[in-house]
């Protein structure tokens, strides 16, 4: 468990009034440590599995049609221009048909004997469709019936094969927590035991329920609900997921008791996480569109996660591959600017500093030095003024062009803590007015729920450079929370676009 999640985090400064109560918070911290020393790496969305399997399936599919069609059809009377429509457009209805059968998620994935009934009918159907279609249309002397009849054999064999992999797979990444969702339920009483019983019997569910968090510490809060432990208060939560991954949160309080959900999501919405709020036990009644479901538990959405699914991956790969064109294209312009700060001064060309990142972690962002080496200021506790004789002459220049910042390309290539575009990474010391940000910005953290970038909407729009006062990180924040709210590739091409135009006309950056 990491040094910073101890005890002296989890137990608050005051003197236990009974024993029972000192041994009971001995216990939950206990069950909090053992939980921390899980996997941290992030689990896998369940729905870009299944959409990696789909194409999996297109592809075999699709590929056992060419491949008959190669060896039987193209020796007999050569390549024959309608296989090539005809074999992606039947492996594409088999698509739908495998969809409408429902053999297209996790937890079919898991279960390839099962499953395979309902994989053959839909095939069955499929190429009965089209040897109706085939009779029908007239087209039986187009298409030979030696290659369908194989087709449809080979195809369907390929495709259980192709099934007990994917099952092989996914049932190690099951094993190891890679495809589930660390789930935690707020609240106690009898609506937090409905709940969790109600979750722990859905068959084949992704969800994987780690502990109860209840602000109470009476009676009606026990050390264990429905065998699951009682790890602390929602304060606690928020410190917890900090250091252990949390997927999804779960409030487990009735809708009527507005004030005390407002104060707890208050504490929560800073966090990467998914939170809903249980309904299965609500009196006031929605509309059955108004709810999402986790299996058959229904749910009202409160928070979802900023960049999720598809969007994680899209970010992802526009990171990588964007970012290691800019490396390339400007490594000239690099190679320039290190000479110039070497010749400059004496010291190391670069300066690592560490900055928060994603979900508040720590990472070390990559920077050309633009201070002399006697006077660097690694956690930024003195903001850099106009004229500041701490920085070089050279240093005055990268700064104003921020052309300092572009080694942290290679955070975003090769260590992955930066994106592109994000929230701008601050120093651990970086204050506003001799406060700290999170002292002056209510929910400062919530900028945190994405991994922070070396530009950024706040950045392009003018704040950015030195925040002397409460307004300036105030503003800067409010346009990182709404890039985060409004995130698409579409903006992140849009930033980056207008980016080198907002460092022309900046003013502010010393």
């Amino acid at each position: 468990m990491s040094a910073a999640f101890s005890r002296q985090d989890m137990i608050k400064q005051e003197t236990p009034a009974r024993e029972g109560e000192r041994d009971g918070r001995t216990r939950m911290i206990k069950a909090a440590e053992t939980l921390a020393r899980l996997d941290q790496r992030p689990a896998y969305s369940p729905i870009v599995v299944a959409g990696l399997v789909r194409l999996l399936d297109f592809t075999v599919a699709t590929a056992v049609g060419f491949l008959l069609h190669h060896l039987y059809v193209v020796p007999a009377v050569g390549f024959d221009i309608a296989y090539a429509f005809v074999i992606p457009a039947i492996a594409g209805l088999a698509m739908l048909a495998f969809e409408a059968v429902d053999v297209t998620h996790v937890g079919a994935f898991r279960q390839p004997v099962s499953q395979g009934l309902k994989l053959a009918g839909a095939w069955t159907i499929v190429f009965l469709a089209t040897l109706a279609v085939i009779f029908f249309a007239k087209l039986d002397g187009v298409f030979s019936r030696v290659w369908l009849a194989s087709w449809f054999v080979a195809g369907f064999l390929g495709l259980l094969v192709e099934r007990g992999l994917v099952a092989l797979v996914v049932r190690r990444l099951t094993a190891i927590g890679r495809l589930e969702r660390r789930t935690v339920v707020v609240g106690g009483g009898e609506p937090a035991e409905k709940l969790l019983k109600d979750l722990a019997a859905q068959r084949h569910s992704d969800v994987r329920i780690i502990g109860v968090f209840d602000d109470r510490s009476d009676d009606r809060a026990p050390d264990v609900v429905a065998g699951y432990p009682k790890l602390g208060s929602v304060d606690d939560l928020v410190e917890f997921a900090r250091y252990t991954r949390v997927d999804l949160v779960i409030f487990a309080l009735p809708i009527s008791a507005e004030q005390r959900l407002l104060a707890m999501l208050r504490k929560l919405w800073v966090l990467p996480i998914d939170i809903r709020l249980s309904a299965h036990t609500a009196k006031l009644q929605f509309r059955p569109r108004s709810y999402s479901y986790i299996g058959d538990v229904p749910v009202l959405d409160v928070f979802d996660r900023p960049i999720a699914d598809w969007g994680v991956v899209v970010k992802w790969a526009f990171d990588k591959i964007v970012g290691a064109l800019a490396l390339a294209a400007l490594s000239p312009v690099l190679a320039l600017v290190a000479i110039a700060v070497r010749l400059d001064s004496r010291g190391p060309v670069f300066f690592k500093q560490k900055r928060y990142g994603f979900n508040n972690e720590l990472i070390e962002v990559y920077k050309f030095r633009s201070m002399y080496v006697d006077q660097l200021d690694a956690g930024a506790a003195r903001l850099v003024t106009r004229d500041d004789p701490r920085v070089t002459r050279v240093g005055r220049f990268i700064r104003k062009t921020s052309l300092d910042e572009l080694p942290q390309l290679i955070n975003v290539v090769f260590k992955g803590d930066l994106s592109l575009v994000g929230p701008r990474p601050h120093a651990v010391h970086a204050k506003a007015a001799d406060r700290q940000y999170d002292e002056v910005v209510d929910g400062y953290f919530a900028r945190h729920r994405v991994r922070p970038g070396i530009t950024g909407w706040a950045q392009v729009n003018g704040w950015r450079g030195e925040t002397d006062t409460p307004e300036k990180i105030q503003r800067r924040v409010e346009h990182d929370l709404y890039y985060i709210e409004n995130w698409s590739l579409a903006f992140d091409v849009y930033i980056l676009m207008i980016t080198p135009f907002a460092l022309i006309k900046a003013d502010n950056a010393y």
